[in-house]
């Protein structure tokens, strides 16, 4: 590999210190590089994805698991392999770390075909009164959670156009494989490996003694609808793609997720198995 670019956060990396020296080691070994921060622009994306060559062969994310997420969704129709560097906390979706990442530049500048692993997406978009919005990508999660009051809200579940059941809780998590481990995992669902194609649906907090996570086939489509609970108008159920809100549904009003049709493509360099990097995670952060 040659040709790289680094989308990095500066609240994570100060002064771009770090960007900067992977920038200088890059072009000192032969390789071309350029970089831009994140900040959100008025199409909600998180950079400028036209400044990115259509060469670019990897792309370097500095920050952490929100950055990653943020440059998955954006560039998921490009197709270029990503490759996150933590600088943040936990970071379980970074390949890297800040102190390590040098020697690892190093090792892409050598290799001609890294192991790239092919991540499942999900794309969501809501029927309002108003119509049908824009359809929009997720790397972990869809969540439809309650907002500003402390009153729980009943969601309608159906698969395919078929009622599943009504659930009375504080939301709604629909996760892939890769969000498994994030707040899917916090609700008590599965975790799940990465590399596999299927559909998490957990409650948030469910008002019920038997409610579990239910684990769908990447081919269904699942919408959610907010119930009205009485007479009284429902507050409106806030919805958030990884975690940044896109928007608000009120009762009589669904979101449609499904598997999208584009991946995100990760990077890995290291042979160290999912298992192997859960179980070290997990203690880590227990």
């Amino acid at each position: 590999m040659r040709r790289f670019y680094i989308i990095a956060n500066p609240q994570k990396d100060c002064k771009l210190r770090l960007t900067k020296e992977i920038q200088q080691f890059i072009l000192e070994h032969g390789g071309s590089c350029d970089y831009q921060v994140n900040r959100e622009h008025g199409d909600g994306s998180m950079f400028d994805k036209e400044r990115v060559p259509q060469d670019t062969e990897c792309i370097l994310v500095i920050g952490g698991d929100g950055t990653l997420l943020g440059a998955a969704r954006d560039m998921a129709d490009r197709r270029i392999p990503l490759i996150g560097v933590n600088t943040g906390h936990v970071g379980y979706l970074c390949e890297l770390e800040a102190d390590t990442v040098i020697g690892s530049v190093s090792q892409l500048l050598r290799e001609a075909q890294p192991t790239v692993e092919q991540r499942m997406l999900l794309a969501g978009f809501c029927m309002t009164r108003e119509g049908a919005t824009q359809e929009q990508v997720a790397l972990n999660d869809i969540v439809i959670h309650r907002s500003g009051t402390l009153q729980v809200v009943d969601l309608l579940i159906f698969v395919n156009g078929e009622y599943l059941n009504t659930y009375s809780a504080d939301g709604m998590i629909v996760a892939t494989p890769t969000g498994s481990t994030a707040y899917s995992m916090s609700a008590g669902g599965p975790i799940v490996d990465p590399k596999a194609n299927l559909l998490l649906i957990t409650p948030i907090s469910p008002h019920t003694l038997n409610a579990k996570s239910i684990v769908l086939g990447p081919e269904d489509e699942i919408s959610i609808e907010v119930a009205a609970r009485n007479e009284a108008e429902v507050a409106p159920v806030e919805v958030s793609f990884d975690g940044n809100p896109v928007g608000a549904l009120r009762a009589g009003e669904k979101i449609v997720v499904k598997k999208a049709q584009v991946c995100a493509r990760i990077l890995k360099l290291s042979h160290v198995s999912f298992l192997e990097r859960l179980r070290k995670k997990l203690h880590a952060y227990t």
